[in-house]
Formats: structure tokens, sequence, C-alpha cells
């Protein structure tokens, strides 16, 4: 599973709102809707917020392994 956990303690030590991220990446609020809940975005989506934030992928998010019970 992919956490998004890291794009919002980001945007908050740099005081950006998701609005303002949203409005500079030129990215949906449907797709901020997704990064919000966890759920899946393109790379195109994750390469927008990168190059806005000037950060690396892994700066943005982290992969979780899934529990397996």
């Amino acid at each position: 599973m992919i956490a998004y956990y890291k794009l919002l303690d980001l945007l908050n030590k740099r005081d950006m709102t998701k609005e303002q991220l949203k409005n500079a990446s030129g990215i949906s609020s449907a797709t901020m809707t997704k990064i919000s809940k966890g759920e899946s975005v393109t790379l195109k989506t994750i390469n927008a917020i990168c190059e806005v934030l000037k950060v690396q992928p892994g700066d943005i998010l982290e992969w979780i392994p899934d529990k397996k019970l």
C-alpha cells in the first residue's frame, strides 16, 4: 500500500495547503481527494507534485507492506 503521510507532513512544514498544491501542480480536486484518502494516483500526478515541491517521490510517499493474516 502507498501512503501519502509524508506529503501531508511536508505541506504542513511548508505552510502550504492542499488547495495551493492542487492549483500549483494542476491536479484535480478528485485527485487531491484520492491522495487524502490514500488511494492510487498516476505517476503523472506524482511527477507534477514533485516538480512543484522540488522533491523526490520518496520524500512524499512511502510503500507500506499489506499485513497478512
